[in-house]
């Protein structure tokens, strides 16, 4: 038996209404051919392939993919960039708790005084600062680092003297002393700092950190933001978005921030004068008129700010989650789901240039194909992925310069590294040897790995392994 997408879920079980509107399939497209701005109803009726009946009809989907893949080449031309990137997640300790994630362990488990063993790790900013110094000789232009929200994580000195004056701070602002813990995270500021070498690019504190690293106190989300970016952060994910709907967050992370405060922890990053990312994360609870005005907030923050260079959709990886394991979905996007995600996105954010395919969630063969539907970015090398992986990802942690290579010329498409800003880009000739990473402090052109190394990415042994 066939498992049903989640679009064909009924909605029903979460309490949210079919997906309906006023306008038609036909009209949407035509909207799109003709290059005026869409709606959320286009959106939608573009996204379900027409609402007035159940599932995704193939001939329509095709038309929808054909005409989001023209518009980029329209706006972007044939290149495919990437980024050579390494990810340093700095500490698995959280107690949010959202269902869709299984990246987390309980923070009490890192205390210095909690019998059992666990399997998440903690790592100083001298711990960091190794990791990100050996990833350096390899060629990488930036490290991506994103973490749990570890309760003895603070913005800085004065920070933690504000959080321990509570009467009660675990349960007030949910903090602990460092002490309490067998291995002291350092400070937000210290951890980018550390992370902060030969001009490589930072790219840290997603809005939900940023809520975290100023809990407790008055702090304007764009006064932590600069005080970061005075540390050396250079850019700031746009993760910890999931659906950027309230009912469907109540449903999936009700403990994390708000869609408006997300929106403001964005808007603070830019407002320090910082480059931001955006994503969504579909394919679980939600139907596709959340997927679109999720789309519609992203848009928005591009009119007002013009300081989004990517957006990124990720599609639900649902084996070790919560939500799979308590039954309240049976898996995640089927694959026209994810061709009409990366699509409509394509259409709706007419002023965002970048939208990726990521090779950590849709696997080589299928975000290869996604470049044909929209996309123009492939990602980065990553060298250590853990998130997705924990959730039960099977397609890989790491991709070589030589490998993005192979795969971008398998379509037929320009092979192109690029800065995360995309402003600094340097063409790959799959056809040289070696094949190596240019951008990077201190890249050469040498190959990512050594040979006989390359079955071993950096960083995979973290600091409490």
């Amino acid at each position: 038996m066939t498992r049903p997408s989640a679009a064909e879920l009924d909605p029903d079980e979460f309490g949210f209404d079919r997906p309906r509107t006023d306008q038609s399939f036909e009209n949407a497209l035509e909207k799109a051919r003709n290059g005026d701005r869409l709606t959320v109803d286009d959106g939608i009726e573009l996204m379900a392939t027409g609402t007035a009946t159940q599932g995704i009809d193939r001939e329509r989907k095709e038309r929808v993919l054909e005409l989001a893949d023209r518009r980029r080449a329209e706006l972007v031309g044939e290149d495919v960039t990437f980024v050579t990137n390494l990810n340093n997640n700095v500490t698995t300790a959280c107690n949010v708790g959202c269902l869709f994630c299984n990246f987390k362990n309980s923070a009490h488990r890192f205390e210095a005084d909690h019998e059992g063993d666990h399997d998440g790790f903690t790592k100083t900013p001298a711990e960091s600062r190794t990791i990100v110094d050996e990833a350096l000789d390899l060629g990488i232009s930036e490290v991506c680092s994103v973490s749990g929200l570890h309760p003895a994580f603070a913005l800085n000195d004065e920070h933690h003297e504000i959080l321990s004056g509570y009467d009660r701070p675990a349960s007030e602002v949910n903090y602990k002393p460092p002490e309490r813990y067998e291995t002291d995270p350092g400070t937000y500021r210290e951890q980018i700092k550390a992370m902060s070498i030969d001009g490589i690019h930072v790219h840290s504190m997603t809005p939900e950190e940023a809520y975290h690293a100023k809990r407790g106190t008055d702090w304007s989300y764009e006064s932590i933001y600069r005080e970061l970016r005075a540390a050396g952060l250079d850019s700031a994910p746009g993760t910890a978005a999931e659906i950027l709907v309230d009912e469907v967050r109540d449903v999936i992370c009700p403990g994390k921030i708000t869609t408006q405060q997300w929106v403001d922890a964005i808007e603070g990053a830019i407002a320090a004068g910082l480059d931001v990312t955006s994503t969504i994360m579909y394919g679980h609870v939600e139907t596709v008129a959340h997927r679109v005005a999720h789309l519609k907030v992203i848009r928005d923050i591009q009119d007002r700010t013009g300081g989004i260079t990517e957006f990124v959709p990720l599609s639900f990886i649902h084996q070790n989650t919560p939500l799979f394991e308590h039954g309240v979905v049976d898996g995640g996007a089927s694959d026209a789901e994810d061709e009409l995600m990366i699509a409509v996105s394509r259409l709706f954010l007419d002023n965002i240039e970048n939208i990726q395919s990521s090779w950590v969630k849709y696997g080589n063969a299928k975000g290869l194909k996604l470049l044909n539907c929209g996309a123009n970015d492939f990602m980065g090398t990553i060298l250590s992925e853990e998130i997705t992986k924990r959730a039960g990802g099977t397609y890989g942690e790491y991709r070589t310069v030589d490998e993005y290579a192979d795969m971008i010329a398998a379509i037929g498409r320009p092979a192109v590294e690029r800065s995360t800003d995309y402003r600094t880009r340097v063409s790959v000739d799959p056809a040289d040897e070696p094949i190596g990473p240019r951008l990077g402090p201190r890249a050469d052109g040498s190959p990512m790995f050594p040979p006989g190394h390359r079955e071993k990415p950096l960083g995979a042994a973290t600091a409490d392994d």
